[in-house]
């Protein structure tokens, strides 16, 4: 008997059967006993974490992925007002920001120079932005640099950008596919929990919309990523809600090219400020999210991404361990979590992602955004 069938024989048997059915099944887990993994503490905790390890490395082996990308958050005049961004400025403000075009093909070709594959666009919901917009930059890009594989605007952007237009959901994705578009960051998720999106984004596109665009994104074959925000006002029971209606519409469309775990980054918040919210996530937190995702997803969503950003490279790299198998992008340019004030910088390049993922033990590839990979460093 191993080491760790020693420690499944040590705790408590309904976790250990739980984590036995992990290992051998295809299929995630269910609400219930993923609320009970969450729940867990001491050996049973750490039995977790080997589990979702194993799992991992069941479906992925020993390569651990990342992208070598660019932010272009275009501008940040923003009309929602979520409590949880800091972010966000009126078009008042002395902070706000509009990049103009040229601006945004110098990032674009900084960003080649760096060895790029994609970029990242995303922005404010400034007033009067409309879909056509969105195209006029993918089709800026597109048109200088073919190459470059747009990942660009969230759920709540297309909503946004198409309702301005005039014209319906489908029709804006259509319009963005035509003009280059390849794949879309699930973000604007939060919390797919319509009484708490009250609270935290109340102007934001409820839970329903939040499904329709990424289902009808997915129907046109338009990629995308899957998120969470936890650690606000959120429970265990909420986060679990949350996997579900993902996991739910991925066995539907088949969308998502992975999941990512974003851990609430409370200090300059206006929900934090005003005492309503906890004070963001602790590592424990952090690596049962993971795990937990990790298992839930099995037969479902692939790829777990752990992000540097929010946790700091060593952490991320701890995170490696506890199911994930991607390390997320080089980012060139992530201001969101810094307004809200996060720490750990704006960039990593790649031979600093290579020596981190190989001092894990674990085997470095260079990938696109859809997860082929492109190079393997052995």
């Amino acid at each position: 008997m191993n080491t760790f069938d020693k420690l499944l024989n040590n705790i408590n048997p309904e976790i250990s059967s739980i984590l036995n059915e992990s290992i051998d099944g295809k299929k995630g887990l269910s609400l219930e006993k993923a609320i009970q993994l969450f729940n867990t503490t001491g050996l049973e905790l750490q039995a977790l974490l080997l589990t979702a390890n194993q799992v991992r490395a069941k479906k992925k082996d020993e390569i651990v992925t990342f992208v070598i990308n660019r932010n272009i958050n275009f501008t940040n005049i923003c009309t929602a007002h979520c409590k949880f961004c800091a972010f966000s400025v009126p078009s008042s403000s002395s902070e706000a920001f509009f990049l103009s075009d040229a601006e945004i093909l110098r990032r674009a070709k900084e960003a080649i120079r760096h060895k790029a594959t994609e970029l990242c666009i995303q922005g404010g919901l400034a007033p009067d932005l409309d879909i056509y917009f969105y195209c006029h930059l993918v089709e800026l890009i597109k048109k200088q640099f073919p190459q470059l594989h747009i990942h660009g605007f969230s759920p709540m952007e297309v909503f946004y950008g198409s309702t301005n237009a005039g014209i319906n959901v489908v029709e804006g994705l259509r319009a963005l596919k035509d003009a280059g578009l390849d794949s879309m960051p699930g973000t604007a998720a939060e919390i797919l929990i319509d009484t708490l999106r009250k609270e935290i984004c109340p102007n934001k596109l409820n839970v329903i919309n939040w499904i329709r665009v990424i289902s009808e994104a997915h129907k046109l074959g338009i990629p995308t990523s899957s998120t969470i925000m936890y650690g606000h006002i959120d429970s265990i029971e909420d986060r679990v809600t949350h996997l579900k209606i993902l996991r739910d519409l991925q066995e539907e469309t088949h969308g998502f090219t992975e999941f990512v775990p974003l851990s609430f980054m409370y200090w300059n918040t206006k929900i934090f400020q005003e005492g309503k919210s906890l004070p963001g996530t602790t590592g424990i937190d952090d690596l049962k999210m993971y795990a937990v995702s990790r298992l839930f997803f099995q037969g479902s969503i692939d790829n777990i991404q752990t992000s540097w950003v929010k946790l700091g490279p060593k952490f991320a790299q701890v995170a490696l361990t506890a199911g994930c198998n991607d390390f997320g992008g080089t980012l060139m340019d992530e201001n969101i979590s810094k307004a809200a004030g996060a720490s750990f910088g704006e960039y990593l390049p790649p031979k600093e992602i290579i020596r981190i993922i190989k001092d894990a033990g674990r085997i470095p590839a260079q990938r696109d955004t859809i997860y082929n990979i492109l190079k393997v460093f052995e």
